[in-house]
């Protein structure tokens, strides 16, 4: 295995990354940029995490479809610099299937009145009007999912879209669902501004939620990651295929970690560790084994998994969308793509594929049932739907990933905070990215985090900071809140 040995990995000189997902990659460019020595561990044979792009048989696709937008101007010119000639702005054009009806998303007044009759659409707007004056009288108490976007929808539009499609996705009641999740990955919309939108184009434009066009690598969203990658390499090293088997601490430093390469088993030194890997999985790797309080804190936080079908096929295109949302409980899939539309370059010519989203629970009927027939689950709905013909079908390839999103239960900051007061204690010791700080984080904030901490980093060895380097985030997005872990754990 190729990794650092003898006085190349001293303590002193040396940052070890766990995990080359956007924001390790991101830690690890910006670290190298600044000719400071690190090493990043991936237990995959690619980069990137979620954030990859598959190969298949002469067909790209990602896991799920990965837009890359942001309000932070200076990250949005890094990226595309990054890729140089290969990022294509991209027309976003989605809509909702619902009703055995076709609904544009963002809403537009026009099309949801049209489709939903004008009595179901004077319903909802009343019942947004009744929760705007409710709340007038009294505060509402926000605690679930289902809370935060009656109140900002009314009961209406929740029962109508938000609560089918949310427990689709999380599954479980909306009741039980965390406002935070909600309320990060849509916030500062309502009803009344998404109806704006609808009517005047550029009103919905500080919004991302609500935004029009988006970035896209020519060759799937993967080039992002391989091109960090390809930079840190030239003078340190992104090592594959290598798991993490402990992380060894004493008297509130990490000291090493133990890891298992393709050929060889080695503890590997370094001053400061950076962690993307799922917040759990740091937890249960660490020796001497956390408090029981923290383990037991750690085996309470949940992820929701996921299960990618890909259907290649016979024809030149099947849609002229984005993405395709399917709330309903009755089809199985959540969400669709044709990535032929986000770029040309993504599938042979003449052919197109769709890529379907399963949401779903590691061992549930979904993740256990083979893929034949995940394949004909997905080929059926999709023809019922008529989108495709199942003749036209000409290759599959089926992809499950585990931890892909952090479930947000009611109460949950209570176990996360546990973990956090503990994680304090180790001076040396970071965490980044979606699945290593337990947030929703989009691509631009995942990799945000990771080149906040890799500058903190950078500043202490700059002055030679004895200080311990503390276990936190500042969002560096354009006006986003600053956030530290004890916001984080009182959110």
């Amino acid at each position: 295995m190729n990794a650092y040995s003898g006085s190349e990995n001293s303590e002193a000189d040396h940052t070890v990354i766990l995990g080359a997902g956007l924001s390790g990659l991101a830690a690890g460019y910006t670290l190298t940029d600044a000719g400071l020595n690190t090493v990043i561990l991936e237990r995959s044979a690619t980069v990137g995490g979620l954030s990859k792009t598959i190969s298949h048989n002469g067909f790209l696709f990602d896991i799920g479809g990965h837009r890359f937008l942001t309000k932070n101007k200076k990250l949005e010119k890094f990226v595309v610099d990054l890729l140089e000639d290969e990022a294509l702005e991209v027309s976003r054009k989605s809509k909702i299937y619902m009703l055995n009806r076709y609904f544009d998303y963002p809403l537009k007044p026009m099309n949801a009145s049209w489709g939903m009759g004008l009595a179901t659409t004077s319903r909802i707007i009343l019942d947004y009007c009744k929760e705007r004056c409710k709340g007038l009288l009294r505060k509402p108490e926000i605690i679930s999912l289902e809370d935060w976007v009656v109140n900002q929808f009314g009961r209406k539009m929740f029962d109508l879209y938000f609560k089918e499609y949310s427990e689709k996705v999380w599954g479980i009641d909306c009741k039980n669902i965390s406002q935070e999740w909600v309320a990060q990955r849509i916030r500062g919309l309502s009803l009344a501004k998404a109806i704006k939108n609808g009517f005047c184009k550029f009103s919905g434009r500080n919004l991302l939620t609500l935004s029009d066009h988006f970035y896209y690598p020519t060759k799937g969203i993967g080039q992002i990651s391989e091109k960090l990658k390809e930079r840190i390499n030239t003078e340190n090293k992104v090592l594959t295929e290598t798991v993490v088997k402990k992380i060894n601490h004493d008297h509130g430093r990490i000291r090493n970690v133990v890891i298992n390469g393709r050929d060889t088993e080695q503890e590997l030194r370094g001053s400061d560790f950076v962690s993307s890997i799922p917040l759990t999985t740091l937890i249960n790797l660490l020796d001497p084994a956390p408090p029981p309080e923290v383990s037991n804190a750690a085996n309470r936080l949940k992820f929701r998994d996921l299960v990618i079908v890909t259907l290649m096929l016979d024809r030149d295109k099947v849609t002229d969308l984005t993405w395709m949302y399917l709330p309903e409980k009755k089809i199985p899939l959540g969400r669709i793509h044709e990535p032929k539309n986000w770029s040309p370059h993504m599938a042979p010519e003449g052919k197109t594929h769709i890529v379907a989203e399963f949401f779903c629970f590691e061992g549930d009927e979904i993740w256990s049932a083979s893929d034949q027939a995940l394949q004909n689950i997905t080929a059926e709905h999709l023809e019922r739907l008529g989108f495709i013909k199942k003749s036209e079908v000409s290759d599959y390839c089926v992809l499950r990933r585990t931890k892909a999103y952090p479930l947000f239960e009611v109460g949950y900051t209570e176990h996360y905070k546990t973990i956090l007061n503990y994680l304090q204690k180790f001076d040396n010791l970071h965490i980044i990215g979606r699945g290593g700080m337990f947030k929703y984080y989009n691509m631009d904030h995942a990799m945000e985090s990771g080149i906040e901490i890799a500058q903190n980093i950078i500043h202490g060895r700059r002055q030679k900071n004895p200080a311990p380097l503390p276990l936190t985030m500042h969002a560096i997005s354009d006006g986003a809140p600053q956030l530290n872990s004890s916001t984080i754990c009182e959110a």
